[in-house]
């Protein structure tokens, strides 16, 4: 296996652990931890990743992301897939890892569209945000409009915006790896609902991909 492939698998272990972690162990959004603690955790995760094996890999840790580089060109299909692999292995153990904590299959973090929200409003929801957010990974990175100094940082803060108004509707994915893992797991509605914490990322991603080209042109 490649450097890229360890370096996704390490990057989305820790987002996933952290991330979830910090829902999970903090007693959800609705305890001290709350909203802004649960977005900070995922959002300086990224940042922490970008300047360590983000040097290595660029610290995709979401297939979504790496599906629009690759439409944008930036990365080629083997790499792609070896991309993928290493988010959705690292994943897994960040949620077993979980697990093998708090001893409850439950209690993982996992993503539900909340009760009083459609499962069409949750798609929507994690399309837009996606969006917002892959927009602005292809923006801050591209090496003609890009800003690579800050781009770590710009990536981690929009992670952490976006989750302030996907958690009360989807508990904010942006991300199939991040998703699946804890819904192998977990099981019931999480798995149930797993299609679209799949489909609408890359949804929103490919949009991204299409907005950035060919308005930006960031290519």
């Amino acid at each position: 296996m490649s450097k890229k492939f360890f370096a996704e698998l390490i990057g989305t272990f820790v987002l996933v652990f952290l991330g979830t972690g910090a829902a999970v162990l903090g007693g959800g959004a609705d305890s001290v931890v709350g909203y802004a603690s649960i977005a900070l955790a995922f959002g300086l995760t990224i940042v922490a990743s970008a300047y360590s094996i983000g040097t290595v890999s660029g610290a995709h840790l979401n297939p979504a992301v790496s599906i629009a580089l690759y439409l944008n060109k930036r990365i080629d299909s083997k790499e792609l897939g070896t991309y993928i692999l290493g988010q959705v292995v690292g994943a897994l153990l960040g949620s077993f890892a979980l697990l093998a904590i708090t001893g409850d299959n439950a209690t993982l973090g996992q993503n539900v569209v909340a009760d009083g929200y459609s499962l069409v409003t949750g798609f929507l929801v994690e399309v837009i945000l996606t969006f917002i957010f892959i927009l602005v990974i292809l923006t801050v990175t591209s090496s003609r409009k890009g800003n690579a100094q800050l781009a770590g940082l710009v990536i981690g803060l929009t992670l952490t915006l976006i989750h302030f108004v996907g958690i009360p509707v989807t508990g904010m994915s942006a991300n199939p790896a991040r998703s699946l893992a804890p819904a192998l797991l977990a099981g019931g509605d999480a798995l149930s609902q797993i299609w679209i914490f799949i489909l609408a990322p890359i949804v929103g991603g490919i949009l991204a991909s299409i907005v950035s080209q060919s308005l930006l042109e960031t290519e």
